[in-house]
């Protein structure tokens, strides 16, 4: 199959170093094709120049990719499950050796020249973005209250506690015993939620929230916080360690800290329209 049957597909950003030249060779994505790096056109004459960037990418074949194939294809889960994952094996590849921006899932062009241009129009914003990420990592802090039916929530099951009300008069004093159990425990996860706060601005992280995950990603516990964080990589250690006693004083709440991810939250700044703040997520990892 020629090039000009082919789309180019985008993984994503990274400085254009022999380093990342070197940590791409053998990589295979998508499609099991051959991973590789697309640079820059030289710059115009006299304008300023800063550090190079360029595309990671590979090529897939745009009868598989074009529009009307990649809508059908989004609704297989499995396909797209596995796409995801060769995506994501991909930019984790590059983060262990240089600073990587990764690009949204299926970012298509035309061909190589389309990707340049593309790659042309946006380098300074590119190269901004790289720099804020550069010596540092996403991690994941999420927050779960516990299930109805935990330890707490059956106090009023325990023996003789309802022996003498009838099923009716027992039932509705448990729903209150789970009631007021389930109170305690928001109660208990916003204060979490306050320590974390304030946690955070000690490590002067950027921050990004994510919807609360629900049903099976979520297990059973509710999830009431999922935050994505970006901290510096001298405080990694330190930052994991606040977070493991936040919570440990306070009853019916769980803290989850999980990464290092690859900065999916934070490849890209909120669009123009948004308050430029934290809180906007670009693309998240498979968290």
């Amino acid at each position: 199959m020629t090039d000009r049957e082919n789309l180019t597909y985008v993984y994503a950003v990274v400085p254009d170093t022999g380093r990342v030249r070197t940590a791409v060779e053998g990589v295979r994505g998508v499609s099991g094709a051959a991973v590789s790096l697309l640079g820059e056109d030289a710059p115009p004459e006299g304008e300023s120049p800063s550090p190079p960037v360029a595309f990671v990418i590979s090529r897939v074949a745009s009868d598989e990719f074009d529009e009307r194939t990649l809508k059908a294809r989004f609704e297989d889960l499995e396909w797209l499950e596995e796409i995801a994952r060769t995506h994501h094996e991909v930019v984790q590849v590059i983060s262990r050796h240089e600073t990587v921006l990764p690009l949204r899932l299926a970012t298509l062009y035309q061909d190589d020249e389309g990707a340049r241009e593309a790659l042309a129009v946006q380098r300074h914003l590119f190269a901004e973005r790289i720099a804020l990420l550069r010596d540092r990592s996403e991690w994941g802090v999420k927050l779960y209250i516990a299930a109805s039916g935990s330890s707490k929530d059956r106090g009023a099951d325990g023996p003789g506690s309802t022996g003498t009300l009838s099923p009716g008069k027992a039932y509705l004093q448990h729903r209150r015993a789970q009631h007021s159990a389930r109170e305690d425990y928001y109660r208990s996860a916003q204060e979490a939620a306050r320590r974390i706060d304030t946690l955070v601005s000690r490590f002067r992280t950027h921050r990004v929230r994510h919807p609360a995950q629900h049903g099976a990603l979520a297990g059973p516990e509710e999830n009431v916080l999922n935050d994505a964080y970006l901290v510096p990589d001298d405080r990694i250690e330190s930052f994991r360690a606040a977070l493991a006693a936040v919570a440990a004083d306070l009853d019916g709440v769980r803290v989850e800290v999980t990464g290092p991810w690859a900065p999916y939250s934070f490849a890209m700044p909120p669009p123009p329209s948004e308050p430029p703040q934290e809180g906007v997520a670009s693309n998240g990892p498979p968290r």
